[in-house]
């Protein structure tokens, strides 16, 4: 059992208070770490706040190489990262390893991006008056990152925000999720091997009230977060005049048309509802049927979810396992359990043994439900009915959420129309909503969010626009 020191501006320190990192599938410790004391956390701002220039002047060349060393590292590294993702997690390792495999194709887009950061030539002669003025626009680094990282993906969402501060130019501290910082320490004993200034990167596993000033104080220039809604727009209230991005929750919707492949929208459909028993803010929740398909799709989806394969998340086969902690797990009982006495019918799942809940599926279910209309984030989905497909858009935008939906269809104008109408992020066509290519822009509307991820719309929030305009002789 490894004890890992905390990664504080380029130096492995420890503090006065120890922790132990469990197991969530069999309660084992499989880790010690510390907790930054609230001296460590301004000590990280501090000497990020005094290498901002010194990163700001990063060459091309020395950004590039970092970030493809720590992508080849990754790769190199893959099945050991995985196995610590699927122990500190309880993520499968058949979702872990795909994690890794993201995380490093993070950092090698990142590593791309760094080399054509953006700069315009901007003709200022557009007025009488003005005919010998020309401009210059050229983006800067924002100054120092903060990144507030969640449990469900411990390395490729913290890869999301420290792989495009590395490329734009900008110190960053990391605020792992105290259930899952191995991942973020990991990836720190790979950084530290880079040419990259020892400050630029901190990893300080600690409590929210000690983590306060990477939210609040003024010498941050960038918040990232990505955690529940309800924790976000708290952030956003008292982050004052930094920017802030947020990606939060989401109770995903798909649209199945009569004309779409049922067998393929089957099997996307399983594996975006309940890959990590649906504790991803993108998973499946809601399904939306064309009233000709529900009988036969409904049944072909419970015999597939049925035959989803349960146990260790250590196994190379295991399809599902437990969640991260009893408590979620509790709560999304709670939610089925309300849900069938308020009317829904329960057609397969339902049950909690410790914190595993058992992959459900309902039907029958309304929108004062908080299967419906809350995020689950859980091994829940929701099958309904529509008429029209009017109907189902509308069903889908009846939502405090908008991350991203799906649509499964051969037919151009639904396309189109969902296109053109869906309130969300991001439309999905023939996937479902848990889709995600790690190079596309990111994020929601609505109580899903502000802002986009996706490594060069990352790197452009992290970097401010400054015109030079000058006199030619012509």
């Amino acid at each position: 059992m490894k004890t890992y020191q905390i990664y504080l501006s380029g130096s492995w320190v420890s503090s006065s208070q120890e922790i132990e990192i469990k197991n969530p599938y069999n309660s084992k410790n499989i880790a010690h770490t510390y907790l930054a004391s609230a001296e460590q956390v301004e000590e990280a701002i501090y000497k990020a706040q005094q290498i901002e220039e010194e990163c700001s002047l990063i060459p091309t060349y020395l950004r590039y190489n970092a970030l493809m060393f720590i992508s080849n590292e990754i790769n190199k590294k893959a099945d050991y990262l995985a196995k610590i993702i699927s122990a500190e997690s309880a993520k499968p390792y058949k979702y872990a390893i795909s994690e890794v495999q993201r995380a490093a194709f993070t950092f090698l887009i990142a590593a791309e991006e760094c080399k054509r950061l953006p700069k315009e030539y901007l003709s200022i002669d557009w007025q009488p008056g003005l005919d010998n003025k020309e401009a210059w626009v050229k983006y800067f680094p924002v100054g120092v990152v903060s990144g507030i990282t969640p449990f469900n993906f411990p390395l490729n969402l913290l890869a999301h925000k420290v792989a495009p501060a590395i490329s734009a130019g900008c110190p960053i501290i990391i605020k792992p999720d105290l259930r899952t910082p191995i991942s973020a320490l990991e990836l720190a004993e790979i950084i530290h091997q880079t040419e990259l200034p020892k400050a630029i990167f901190s990893v300080l596993p600690t409590t929210h009230d000690v983590a306060a000033p990477l939210i609040a104080d003024n010498r941050i220039k960038l918040l990232s977060f990505t955690g529940s809604p309800k924790a976000g727009w708290a952030m956003k209230a008292i982050a004052g005049k930094k920017k802030v991005v947020l990606e939060l929750g989401g109770n995903a919707g798909v649209i199945i048309s009569p004309s779409a492949h049922l067998n393929a929208a089957l099997s996307k459909c399983v594996n975006g509802a309940f890959a990590y028993s649906g504790q991803v803010c993108i998973h499946t929740q809601r399904i939306y049927l064309h009233e000709t398909l529900f009988d036969t799709f409904t049944e072909q989806f419970i015999e597939k979810v049925k035959s989803l394969k349960q146990g260790s998340p250590e196994n190379s086969e295991t399809e599902i396992s437990c969640m991260i902690d009893e408590a979620n797990a509790v709560r999304v009982e709670e939610w089925v359990n309300e849900a069938v006495l308020q009317g829904a019918k329960l057609l397969c799942g339902g049950k909690r043994r410790g914190n595993f809940m058992e992959p459900t599926v309902l039907t029958d279910t309304h929108a004062s439900m908080k299967v419906n209309s809350c995020e689950v984030f859980g091994p829940v989905v929701i099958i309904e009915k529509y008429s029209s497909f009017m109907q189902a858009v509308s069903e889908v935008n009846h939502s405090s959420f908008g991350l991203q939906a799906g649509l499964f269809t051969d037919s151009q104008s639904e396309i189109d129309i969902a296109f053109n109408r869906l309130k969300v992020g991001g439309v999905i066509i023939n996937d479902v909503p848990t889709f995600r290519a790690d190079h596309m822009p990111y994020g929601g509307i609505k109580d899903s969010g502000l802002g986009r991820e996706g490594v060069k719309y990352a790197i452009n929030d992290m970097l401010e626009a400054k015109v030079l305009v000058r006199t030619i002789e012509k």
